[in-house]
């Protein structure tokens, strides 16, 4: 969809210790070969600081960074990935009392790794639509400091999960960034892949992130081979994509950055940039290698940081693209229209 009138006002990320690679091949967690292949060069952990703290320290930057006051923001949503808190909690009701929000309506998207991107369309919703919202809050958090999840290969050797949180403030009226379009969509011949031949009923048994990885290899055994289901889901997403190019009145070669999740560089050199006609200097992989895969926050901890060290800066325009199981990909384009006093 084409989008007017939709800025992004301010952003915030919250990271903690760095752990490099190499370390973890030192500490026999990791292999070499997985490295050496990959291209990954480690990743942020935050030990027992919950996911939903690492949201909010996030959202505090962000409105730190904003000229807008907290009750301006009209409406909160919020993704996550991993552990949110207690079975009946709501993680956003805890972002708002820890944030001292009030009047803001609530959701909670689980979009796996599209998080972000997926409250972002439903943000520019509540922007262009009826609600017409003046402000809304973006925020994520993760933490897989878990003894049920391996981070350097238990979500297979194409990623490294890191720690962290993410958060935007989208507004009506002013911000460094037009959002000019997103185009998002769902391949459902997929969705098996990650869902596997389980019960649709509760067994009893709490799943992990390890039992996913295993259905989906279960999946490739027995269903669609792994090249076939890559193929699919490359032409798939190349599509979403080229719609969110074409609404946003751009070619690939307009672009100064794509921005993906961050995972294996030979994943978004092929599937991504070649087929885009691009090289890889236009990806913003040399970041997205160190700062490990943080769920749906990547994409924006990657753009904050390419406008804090200003390397994008007014009238590039920036592709962002995330996915997530079912099988779901979102394609956003966004203009840089000045540097926010937080870049450096």
């Amino acid at each position: 969809m084409r989008v007017e009138n939709v800025h992004i006002n301010s952003l915030g990320v919250a990271l903690h210790e760095w752990v490099s690679a190499e370390q973890a091949v030192a500490d026999g967690l990791l292999g070499p070969e997985v490295t050496a292949a990959n291209g990954l060069t480690g990743t942020h952990v935050s030990g027992d600081v919950p996911a939903v703290d690492l949201a909010v320290s996030a959202a505090r930057t962000t409105l730190e960074r904003s000229k807008l006051e907290p009750d301006e923001i009209a409406s909160h949503l919020h993704s996550g990935v991993s552990y949110q808190g207690p079975v009946g909690s709501y993680p956003p009701g805890y972002i708002q009392r820890e944030l001292g929000l009030e009047d803001a309506s609530a959701l909670y998207l689980q979009q796996g790794c599209n998080g972000m991107l997926g409250t972002l369309e439903v943000a520019i919703g509540q922007i262009t639509g009826a609600a017409e919202t003046a402000a809304v809050l973006l925020t994520t958090g993760e933490n897989f400091s878990s003894p049920e999840i391996d981070r350097w290969t238990g979500f297979g050797q194409s990623y490294f999960l890191g720690d962290g949180g993410a958060a935007a403030l989208l507004s009506a009226e002013e911000g460094f960034a037009e959002v000019r379009s997103l185009h998002a969509g769902l391949l459902p011949a997929l969705e098996k892949w990650h869902r596997g031949e389980g019960p649709l009923l509760p067994s009893g048994e709490p799943g992990s992130m390890a039992d996913m990885a295993a259905r989906a290899e279960r999946f490739n055994e027995t269903e669609l081979s792994l090249s076939e289901t890559l193929e699919r889901l490359s032409a798939f997403d190349l599509g979403i994509i080229h719609r969110a190019l074409v609404d946003a009145d751009l070619n690939a070669s307009d672009l100064a950055k794509v921005v993906p999740i961050h995972m294996d560089g030979r994943m978004i050199e092929h599937s991504v940039m070649k087929p885009l006609g691009l090289p890889m200097s236009k990806s913003s992989f040399d970041f997205g290698k160190g700062a490990g895969h943080v769920g749906g926050a990547d994409v924006f901890l990657t753009l904050e940081h390419l406008v804090r060290t200003q390397e994008v800066g007014p009238g590039d325009h920036v592709l962002l693209i995330s996915q997530g199981p079912g099988w779901m990909c979102t394609a956003c384009v966004i203009t840089i229209r000045e540097l926010p006093v937080w870049a450096v």
